[in-house]
């Protein structure tokens, strides 16, 4: 089997790390989108609580539900063949005890059929992260700019720009990080931190980092799919590059589609079924005679 083949695992990742070898993900909430994403080089599909804004419409992700993430995370598993795909815990779907968040990571994988799950925090989750590992269940921390934590932070704001002798931010983050991977999580995503700190979580872990705004010394790199490909017109943060603008195309098809149906010109005859021979002698004899009526 190629490498590039090779059915990406939490294993691989580990390894992965100790090569240098980065690791490549995106989001996804679809079959179509995940097919596309998983046969062209993404190890990592993502169905992030971010269905809550780009899929979903609202301001924030807080209002999205476990049956949600699990019928998305459905749909992009079964267009999954070679990458890793991560569930995303939603909000309280894991902080209300340990025995909550083993039975939502567990239907995550059940009925989801995802191979891990994301949980947001740091010191304050570790004792749900270790639990949730201890049932064999593959569990990715999030430390840094934390989206459940929205009201709390006063909005989706850069973490960690705050260091110095007293523990400040910067430093506390990095405690999360190490407190997720003393719990069991297999790697930690990294989000919205200064390069600096997003290298010394890198450098202070044994497992992988994936950084989204967390700079270019993480272990890999992770966007929202709908950033990335021009799909979202809502806030775009510093750290986001578009790679393409399929809004303009989408608009553009939608203008075309509009002008040629009102024209008359689609469908054509090119997009319409055989008839029947009967029911084409019966077609020419009408146009027959309204030919000679004329």
């Amino acid at each position: 089997m190629k490498a590039q083949n090779k059915k990406v695992t939490v294993p691989l990742l580990q390894k992965w790390k100790r090569k240098g070898r980065k690791i490549v993900a995106l989001t996804a909430y679809d079959f179509a989108t995940a097919s596309i994403l998983d046969n062209n080089g993404i190890d990592l599909i993502l169905v992030g609580d971010s269905l809550g804004v780009v899929f979903q419409g609202n301001e924030t992700t807080i209002p999205v539900t476990l049956d949600e993430v699990i019928y998305h995370s459905r749909c992009v598993s079964r267009g999954v063949k070679r990458a890793l795909v991560v569930g995303d815990m939603p909000f309280l779907s894991y902080q209300v005890s340990p025995a909550k968040a083993i039975e939502s990571a567990g239907r995550l994988i059940k009925e989801g059929g995802v191979s891990a799950v994301k949980v947001e925090g740091g010191i304050h989750i570790a004792e749900i992260v270790s639990r949730i590992t201890e049932v064999d269940i593959p569990v990715m921390g999030h430390v840094g700019l934390t989206p459940q934590s929205y009201h709390r932070m006063g909005g989706n704001k850069v973490q960690g720009r705050e260091h110095g002798s007293s523990k400040g931010q910067y430093e506390r983050i990095v405690e999360d990080a190490l407190a997720v991977e003393a719990a069991g999580a297999f790697a930690v995503v990294v989000e919205g931190v200064p390069p600096s700190l997003g290298r010394e979580i890198t450098s202070a872990l044994s497992v992988p980092t994936i950084g989204i705004g967390a700079g270019p010394f993480c272990d890999g790199q992770i966007l929202v799919s709908h950033d990335a490909f021009g799909l979202f017109e809502g806030f775009k943060p510093r750290f986001v590059k578009a790679y393409a603008n399929l809004g303009e195309i989408i608009a553009r098809c939608a203008r075309e589609f509009a002008s040629e149906v009102s024209e008359g010109v689609f469908p054509a005859e090119e997009h319409c079924y055989d008839e029947p021979e009967a029911a084409m002698d019966n077609r020419r004899a009408v146009t027959l005679k309204l030919a000679r009526k004329k």
